[in-house]
C-alpha cells in the first residue's frame, strides 16, 4: 500500500501542471502565416477554413451581395457571410493573416473559398496588399451603370440617416454645387471605375479580373453567373431554375434544392426622384471616363 501512494505521489510531481484557462501567447506583432501553414486551419470532422481563392473586391452599391448569394448556389463554393475589411480597414489589417484565416467559413479541401468586401475596389492600397497575399488569385468586379450606381449609394445613405432620425441633404444639393457637378461628393468618385481600375493593373493581369455586369445580373441573372462559373473554372451546375422572379419585390430571387430565398428588403429601394436636367449632367459627366474604362477592359457596357 505504501509502495502504491509513494508511485501516485511521484507521478503527480512529474505530470504538467493543467491550466484553469486558455493560455494567452504574450502580444506583439501581427502574427504571419509561414508557408507551412499553407493558409489553412483544420477541423476534425475533415473541413478546414482556408485564405480565399477568390475576392469579389466591388463596386460598393453594384450588387455585391447579390453575386456572392447566386455563387453560393454552387457547392463547390464556401462563402463568407460577412464583409471582412480585413485590407481596406487598419484595425484589421494590423491582426495578421491568422485573424483574416480565422474570419473564413469552414469548408472541405476541394471547395474556393471566396469573400466580398465592396470598398476594396476603391482603396488604393488594397491592391497591393491583396497581391502580397496571394498574386493569383482570382478576383471579382461587378459595376452598373455608374450614374445608377451614384442615386443607389445615395438612396442607402438617405434610408440608414431616415432611420438614425438624423437629418439628410436632398439629392440635388449633393450632386450639384453652383449649378456644376459637385466634385467633391464621394459617391461620385466611386463610379470613376477607370481611376480605380488604373489602380488593380499594376498589381493584376486583365485575365485575373472578371467584370460581371451588375445591370444584367438584375435584368436575367442567369447568363451572367455562367460566365462567372466559367471564369472560375467550375464544373456547371447552377441552372435557370435556380432563379425566379419576384413580382412582389421586382427583382430575381433564388431557388435552391426547393427552398426559396430573396435578398434582404433594403435591396432594390426605389431610387429618388431626379430633375432630367441634373441626370443628364451625370451622364454627360461619366461619359469620357467610361470611354476610358471601356478601353482599360477592352469591352463596353450599356451605360448611358
Amino acid at each position: 500500500m505504501a509502495a502504491l501512494l509513494l508511485g501516485l505521489l511521484l507521478f503527480a510531481m512529474q505530470s504538467p501542471p493543467i491550466p484553469s484557462r486558455p493560455v494567452v501567447a504574450e502580444e506583439g506583432p501581427p502574427a504571419t502565416l509561414s508557408p507551412a501553414d499553407n493558409g489553412t486551419t483544420s477541423h476534425p470532422n475533415g473541413t478546414l477554413r482556408q485564405l480565399p481563392h477568390i475576392i469579389i473586391i466591388g463596386v460598393r452599391k453594384g450588387g455585391t451581395r447579390a453575386l456572392i448569394e447566386m455563387l453560393s448556389l454552387h457547392s463547390a463554393v464556401a462563402a463568407a457571410q460577412n464583409e471582412v475589411h480585413f485590407f481596406d480597414w487598419e484595425s484589421h489589417f494590423q491582426k495578421g493573416l491568422p485573424w483574416y484565416l480565422s474570419q473564413m467559413p469552414f469548408s472541405f479541401p476541394d471547395q474556393l473559398t471566396v469573400e466580398k468586401t465592396p470598398a476594396y475596389f476603391t482603396s488604393s492600397k488594397v491592391p497591393k496588399r491583396i497581391h502580397q497575399m496571394n498574386p493569383d488569385i482570382k478576383l471579382l468586379l461587378i459595376l452598373r451603370d455608374p450614374t445608377e450606381r451614384v442615386l443607389s449609394d445615395y438612396t442607402q445613405v438617405f434610408y440608414n440617416r431616415l432611420q438614425k432620425h438624423k437629418r439628410y441633404q436632398p439629392i440635388e444639393s449633393v450632386l450639384v454645387k453652383d449649378g456644376e457637378i459637385n466634385l467633391g461628393y464621394k459617391a461620385l468618385n466611386r463610379s470613376l471605375y477607370y481611376i480605380h481600375m488604373q489602380n488593380w493593373l499594376k498589381y493584376f493581369p486583365l485575365g485575373s479580373i472578371h467584370v460581371v455586369d451588375g445591370d444584367e445580373l438584375i435584368r436575367d441573372p442567369f447568363p451572367e453567373v455562367k460566365k462567372v462559373e466559367r471564369f472560375l473554372k467550375l464544373e456547371p451546375q447552377i441552372n435557370a431554375s435556380n432563379f425566379y422572379f419576384n413580382k412582389t419585390k421586382g427583382f430575381y430571387c433564388l431557388r435552391d434544392h426547393g427552398r426559396e430565398r430573396c435578398l434582404h428588403d433594403s435591396k432594390g429601394r426605389a431610387h429618388p426622384h431626379v430633375a432630367p436636367a441634373i441626370l443628364q449632367k451625370l451622364y454627360q459627366f461619366f461619359h469620357q471616363p467610361n470611354k476610358k474604362f471601356f478601353e482599360l477592359v477592352g469591352r463596353t457596357f450599356n451605360w448611358n
